[in-house]
């Protein structure tokens, strides 16, 4: 199983699919084949494993998997059926799939006598998948809050100009981070006060390879003559001030994960919403000092409010620091 998952973590990290990976087992326990799920429309990592094999060589094979093999019809047949078309008589996977359609695979294995076995490394797997499961299980894409800030919580200076708090570095990690989402966020008042292109681009200022898509939440229309609308992948407004229904609203375009970088007001309803479920914070050693914070209001009336934070790692990029963290749910 733990091979199955290295190989899963070959796939693409964006995209409307899960990274799942598969090793098919001879009696004696020796691998037959192995295969990952390599994006949207491809074989699943269960027919790619046994796509490797001559015809028959899986009957009486063992499949282990990283997520319960599906049961539906989408871009590919179901795993399920292709599982018993092969002859395999064990299936160990880690976790059930939570999707409505795709979910059943075990039972129809089950039923047709196949030995089912689930629940191996499942905490592992659950971790590896996080993203993917959170974005089936609620409906709406995971959500990265980002935002850099000065040593004293300023966004911006006095005047508002705000290029650039952080270094090269920093900005570049930025860059990384949006190219590992599916969709970028922000709101009409940053398109409208910054311009911005919403690229994710390489240390020469090239553009990667993959591209999110910018996603605009706001009333305000987009100027004509604006950057984001040269973006490659064009763009996706979204009217009103809703952020959980315009969240919702990206789930059938195949969006899993958004990176929000939409200023101080769009973080801080994230946040305020509990719709944050990881947090980048890029801290530069300056001191700006004015009203421009990070962020703002935050439901938090009182200490006993307070959103406690838990820090899943620091990491120094050139002068400036970045924290990664998640909200304590559990004191909220």
């Amino acid at each position: 199983m733990r091979r199955a998952l290295e190989l899963a973590a070959e796939g693409p990290r964006v995209g409307d699919h899960a990274r799942v990976g598969a090793v098919v087992l001879a009696s004696d326990g020796s691998v037959l084949a192995e295969g990952h799920h390599r994006g949207a429309g491809t074989p699943h990592a269960e027919v790619e494993a046994l796509s490797a094999l001559p015809p028959g060589a899986a009957r009486g094979a063992t499949m282990v998997v990283t997520l319960e093999p599906c049961d539906h019809v989408g871009r590919t047949g179901p795993c399920s059926v292709a599982l018993l078309d092969a002859g395999v008589t064990r299936v160990v996977y880690a976790i059930d799939d939570p999707g409505e359609h795709a979910h059943g695979g075990a039972a129809r294995l089950r039923a047709a006598g196949v030995d089912v076995v689930s629940g191996l490394l499942a905490d592992e797997a659950e971790s590896f998948l996080e993203r993917w499961l959170l974005s089936v299980r609620l409906g709406r894409p995971w959500v990265t809050v980002k935002w850099a800030m000065s040593l004293d919580g300023r966004a911006a200076a006095a005047d508002g100009s705000s290029k650039w708090i952080t270094g090269a570095a920093a900005r570049q990690h930025v860059h990384e981070q949006r190219a590992d989402h599916d969709a970028l966020l922000v709101g009409t008042g940053t398109v409208l006060a910054d311009d911005p292109s919403l690229t994710a681009r390489g240390d020469a200022g090239e553009l990667m390879p993959v591209q999110p898509l910018p996603v605009v939440v706001g009333d305000r229309a987009v100027p004509d003559d604006a950057a984001l609308r040269r973006h490659p992948r064009g763009y996706r407004a979204v009217p009103g001030h809703d952020l959980e229904a315009a969240l919702r609203s990206l789930r059938p375009l195949g969006v899993h994960t958004v990176f929000a970088e939409g200023g101080p007001t769009v973080a801080s309803a994230l946040i305020r919403h509990g719709l944050a479920d990881e947090l980048l914070v890029y801290t530069a050693p300056v001191l700006l000092g004015g009203p421009r914070t990070a962020l703002d209001d935050l439901g938090v009336g009182s200490m006993d409010d307070r959103l406690r934070l838990t820090i899943a790692s620091s990491t120094e990029l050139g002068p400036d620091l970045l924290f990664r963290a998640r909200i304590d749910r559990s004191t909220t």
